[in-house]
């Protein structure tokens, strides 16, 4: 049986993260994880570490706003990716390396915030998740903010009903079902009949998230439904170029935020807490 990091390490070497946040619901989750990130973030030039930062889309973002960015990332081919695109736009990252959430190679408390929005669904076993958080606590200066990114049980099955009958029938497909009956007890194994779907994942529940976080000794601040229910919008693509649409579906997406009762139905939740 492929091992998990050989499956995950797989998965991102392929490029899947190229592009991802530009079309589709990754617009929504990008526009949102920013805005939200925002509210957050110092004047002041900050120290931020973005633990699983895949490309760099995020650091590169963060590096255009000022501040001291350092992306680790697992995946040697995501992390060449993005020295070349750092590279060509003025080095935007301080720093760019391989490495794992689990053991990261920075000192004790030297980050102001810590970015963890992907190590944490692709940690399959409960200990290797309360590694990652435990690292991140030890890298953060007291007072300092941890940024946790995690997905919901409930996405590719609301997913496959939002389609049901337009785009295909996958709910009709035996291999899908007896995905997404994994998935709603935390366990997401990709069948080999889609090779493009996310690989070997741990699906949370936002209260069990959040439980996790103060497990590892985190002050938890607030969790946030990033996309909400909004990414079930049959025609996104073409009324996210509407400006006055697009502001539509943001609006309604901060509307329902912190909302409990439906923060399992938003595709990310992103929780924010401190050391």
């Amino acid at each position: 049986m492929i091992n998990i990091n050989e499956e995950v390490l797989e998965f991102y070497n392929s490029g899947v993260e190229k592009g991802r946040l530009e079309r589709g619901i990754g617009k929504i989750e990008y526009e949102r994880t920013k805005e939200i990130i925002l509210r957050y973030l110092p004047k002041e030039k900050a120290t931020i570490y973005d633990i699983g930062g895949g490309i760099g889309v995020y650091s590169k973002w963060l590096g255009k706003l000022g501040h001291e960015v350092h992306l680790i990332e697992l995946s040697p081919n995501a992390v060449e990716y993005a020295k070349e695109n750092d590279a060509s736009i003025n080095s935007l990252i301080h720093s760019i390396e391989v490495g794992d959430a689990r053991n990261i190679n920075k000192p004790d408390e030297s980050a102001d915030i810590v970015l963890l929005m992907g190590p944490m669904y692709h940690l399959t076993n409960r200990e290797d998740r309360l590694k990652a958080l435990n690292e991140a606590k030890r890298v953060l200066k007291k007072g300092g903010l941890l940024v946790c990114a995690g997905i919901t049980r409930y996405g590719s099955m609301l997913w496959a009903l939002s389609v049901y009958g337009s785009k295909n029938k996958i709910l009709d497909e035996v291999e899908f079902v007896n995905m997404i009956k994994g998935e709603i007890e935390g366990h997401h194994i990709r069948p080999e009949k889609y090779p493009y779907f996310i690989a070997r994942s741990y699906f949370h529940l936002p209260k069990e998230f959040e439980n996790e976080i103060r497990d590892a000794g985190f002050s938890v601040e607030k969790s946030f439904a990033v996309e909400g229910p909004t990414w079930i919008v049959p025609t996104l693509d073409t009324v996210w170029e509407s400006e006055d649409s697009k502001k539509t579906i943001l609006d309604i997406a901060r509307m329902v935020e912190e909302d409990e009762n439906i923060m399992a139905m938003s595709p990310h939740f992103l929780n924010i807490s401190k050391k």
